[in-house]
């Protein structure tokens, strides 16, 4: 029987339990050894919950373990260092997105995984969802012909997390939806397309709805309740057309709140078919057949738990079964494209990527 992978988690917040859930349920192949987080009782009750005897305060002292890999949990801000950190200790890792505060901290973790020549997996775990793999699947099999054009929207009428929590604290979290949702649809538009090559975004940034605080309406908020002696300085809308050399293009929306319906697809057109994804609907294929117009409407077998199977994939790339699911450097694509974003939004003209 295979050896267990040795995981060690750093940060035990909601995802930080929503990985050890993950892992757990992996336990044929992985074993939890390290649990890390700043706040004592959380870890106490944490390390209870997952049965893991040896806890850290210092993610520093998790390194100094025997662990195989560790996934990185913690706030935004902190994501640069502690991946590094680990990569240099010879530790693979598992970073949750988004990757890092902008391209240029993305980059340095990306430099470092190279040098270490360990595994970095970044985590976009819904990649992980049937729709979006059949999708990918429809590409690559040439179903859907030559990919010309991305749709990505995601609309919350009323959705911003922790109104003057880190969420919305620049300093702390990077950006807006931007950064804390964006980065999911990005990821999942290039990585079903295999449009990895953005050369320009003309885009608009608004902050309209969480400033002053006290005036926001909502029905509820995650990472509640407000905090009315906080930070909002984020945006909360972005919108913008992104051009991927002559080859293809990308239109988007994404809002923590706007004064419109709540709504989330990817849409994929091609010149043999379109597929709209990442929405509560079934996927539908618009394609022609028999020399017909037709609509087909898929129906997704279930695939599991996408943060299981995302565990499951690290834990064989660790064991050098198979390469990294979502390798540094395609999160350092996502992050220069958010970056030119917010450059675009700022100064108000198209921004090459380069």
């Amino acid at each position: 029987m295979k050896k267990k992978v040795k995981i060690g988690i750093i940060g035990m917040g909601a995802i930080g339990a929503v990985h050890a859930d993950a892992f757990s349920a992996n336990s044929n192949n992985a074993e939890i050894a390290v649990l890390c987080d700043i706040n004592s009782d959380r870890l106490k009750a944490m390390g209870e919950k997952y049965k893991v005897g040896k806890l850290c305060l210092d993610y520093r002292e998790v390194l100094k373990s025997d662990v195989d890999a560790v996934v990185v949990s913690v706030g935004n801000a902190l994501h640069r260092v502690t991946a590094c950190a680990a990569l240099k200790a010879g530790k693979n890792v598992l970073l949750e997105k988004p990757m890092a505060m902008n391209s240029k901290e993305a980059a340095e973790i990306v430099a470092t995984a190279d040098k270490s020549r360990k595994i970095l997996q970044v985590g976009m775990v819904n990649r992980q969802r049937g729709d979006i793999q059949l999708a990918r699947k429809y590409v690559t099999d040439g179903i859907l012909g030559d990919i010309y054009h991305m749709r990505v929207v995601l609309i919350r009428r009323r959705g911003i997390p922790g109104l003057g929590g880190w969420f919305t604290t620049k300093a702390a979290s990077g950006g807006g939806p931007l950064i804390d949702i964006g980065v999911h649809w990005f990821d999942a538009a290039m990585f079903i397309s295999g449009h990895w090559n953005p050369s320009s975004v003309s885009a608009m940034t608004y902050s309209k709805f969480g400033s002053p605080m006290k005036n926001y309406k909502y029905v509820s908020m995650w990472a509640g309740p407000p905090k009315f002696d906080g930070v909002c300085d984020t945006e909360d809308y972005a919108t913008g057309f992104v051009r991927y050399g002559k080859k293809a293009t990308m239109s988007f929306e994404i809002a923590w709140a706007a004064n419109a319906e709540d709504e989330s697809y990817v849409e994929i057109l091609g010149t043999k078919g379109g597929i709209k994804v990442f929405s509560s609907k079934n996927p539908r294929l618009l394609t022609e057949f028999n020399g017909n117009i037709a609509n087909v409407e898929l129906l997704i077998p279930e695939s599991g738990s996408p943060f299981q199977i995302q565990a499951k994939k690290f834990i064989d790339a660790c064991r050098g079964e198979c390469p990294s699911e979502v390798p540094g450097k395609q999160g350092l694509v996502n992050m220069k494209l958010i970056d030119a974003i917010y450059e675009s939004g700022v100064k108000g003209k198209e921004i090459l990527i380069k």
